[in-house]
């Protein structure tokens, strides 16, 4: 029949158990991404002449660290994008300024007894946070829509 649907094809939206395996692909796809990232980050600071005394600098630390990232802020940006009025507004300031203050344990190394956290070890953990947001804020768009209100 002309401009019916072919047999199992269907114009319904994803069932609920397909949507929350898109979510944990995407938030999946999202930490691989933003590991792969922070690996460029480390081997450029390295290159750089970041100490390889300085232990957060190595795969071993931040790759769980940069998961554990992704996936709280995951839960924020639901939490957020489920209750807030205006989630889109609340997103554009709440991202940039958590991303700062998540600055803090990083600058709390300068001038501490930490092996190796010499300046510029600790800007590229910073940047590191910035990856991950970037990356993560990417993902949570396409996996996890605002809604439109």
């Amino acid at each position: 029949m002309s401009g019916s649907v072919p047999e199992g094809v269907s114009s319904a939206p994803p069932a609920p158990r397909s949507r929350g395996l898109t979510v944990v692909a995407g938030l999946l796809a999202a930490a691989v991404v933003a590991v792969l990232g922070n690996v460029v980050v480390a081997v450029l600071a390295h290159a750089a002449g970041a100490s390889d005394d300085f232990a957060a600098l190595h795969l071993s630390a931040y790759a769980p660290l940069t998961v554990f990232g992704v996936v709280l802020g995951a839960i924020g940006w639901a939490v957020v994008r489920r209750l807030a009025k205006h989630p889109a507004g609340l997103l554009r300031w709440l991202v940039p300024v958590l991303v700062v203050v998540s600055f803090a344990p990083d600058l709390s190394l300068l001038g501490g007894g930490t092996p190796g956290s010499g300046p510029l070890a600790v800007a590229a953990l910073m940047v590191m946070h910035v990856v991950v947001a970037v990356v993560a804020v990417a993902a949570y768009r396409r996996v996890l829509p605002l809604p439109v209100r």
